[in-house]
């Protein structure tokens, strides 16, 4: 009888696992299929937000068109009105950033230049987001500024957010990039999918891994790296992890009490990296 009872108690044991590991598969299933979604949010342009971007001053909409024809959209915006060459940064938004809103702190970056695009399937940006495409739009459109008049090619600097650090950063070491701003930057997604999904081969399911750890040690150019002390969803170890591979000059800047969506509101934030910027060579 005993024999009997813990046969049962086996094939139960044997069943339970069996349901268990079923459903591990379903959500690694769900996740590898789901990610795209999961990690690009895209935001649509709203009417509204479109017609106020056009009131700004010193504003332009572009359309450029990526290496297999996808129209990306955007706008650039000079803070002083004349006909000198100036310098030009260029912002790279976070997950689920409609970048339009970027314009208008414009002003706080004074003299330099500001231009943005949203990313594949973001705004009025044509095509589907993956990391591939997003690095090599961001190459594409840098070399589109590089040549165009008022824009001194010499004097472009990446500013990357969140997700946008990911593009940036890669971006960076492809390009002569005078310097880089990353905020709330990680050292690589799949860090930040470990975090969220403790108990899956994040290493495994991943196709956008943004590994910006790996290209860091090869870039010469200074970065400004601005991080939350309260940063929830980008640990701020992570982005010291960062900051500490960089081969360049490098600046840290961390902001306390300071959550990952509120640092562009406090006085700190604007002054490091005016500060950073104008720390920059005049001449390239």
């Amino acid at each position: 009888m005993s024999g009997g009872k813990a046969r049962v108690r086996v094939l139960k044991a044997i069943r339970l696992f069996g349901a268990g590991l079923v459903g591990f598969i379903g959500l690694c299933a769900v996740l590898y299929l789901l990610q795209e979604r999961l990690i690009f949010l895209r935001a649509p342009l709203t009417d509204a937000a479109r017609q106020a971007v056009a009131l700004l001053p010193g504003t332009e909409e572009i359309r450029v068109a990526a290496d297999d024809g996808t129209q990306l959209h955007g706008w650039l915006r000079h803070s002083v009105d004349d006909t000198q060459a100036r310098g030009l940064v260029l912002y790279f938004g976070g997950n689920a950033e409609e970048v339009s809103g970027q314009l208008d702190d414009a002003f706080q970056l004074a003299p330099w230049s500001f231009a943005t695009f949203n990313y594949r399937g973001y705004g009025l940006s044509g095509g589907r987001p993956s990391e591939t495409s997003l690095v090599a739009d961001a190459r594409v459109i840098y070399d589109w500024f590089a040549k165009q008049d008022g824009i001194d090619p010499d004097r472009i600097v990446v500013f990357g957010r969140s997700l946008g650090s990911g593009v940036a950063v890669q971006l960076a070491a492809s390009r002569p990039a005078l310097g880089t701003v990353l905020v709330s930057p990680f050292d690589s997604l799949r860090s930040i999918a470990s975090r969220q999904y403790p108990f899956v081969p994040v290493s495994l399911l991943l196709k956008h891994p943004f590994d910006s750890l790996a290209h860091a040690p090869e870039i010469r150019s200074p970065v400004l790296i601005v991080a939350s002390e309260a940063d929830r969803i980008v640990p701020v170890h992570l982005s010291r992890r960062l900051h500490d591979a960089w081969a360049g000059p490098k600046r840290w800047v961390s902001i306390p009490d300071a959550g990952h969506n509120d640092l562009h509101v406090r006085r700190d934030y604007w002054r490091a990296i005016r500060e950073f910027l104008a720390s920059l060579p005049p001449d390239g």
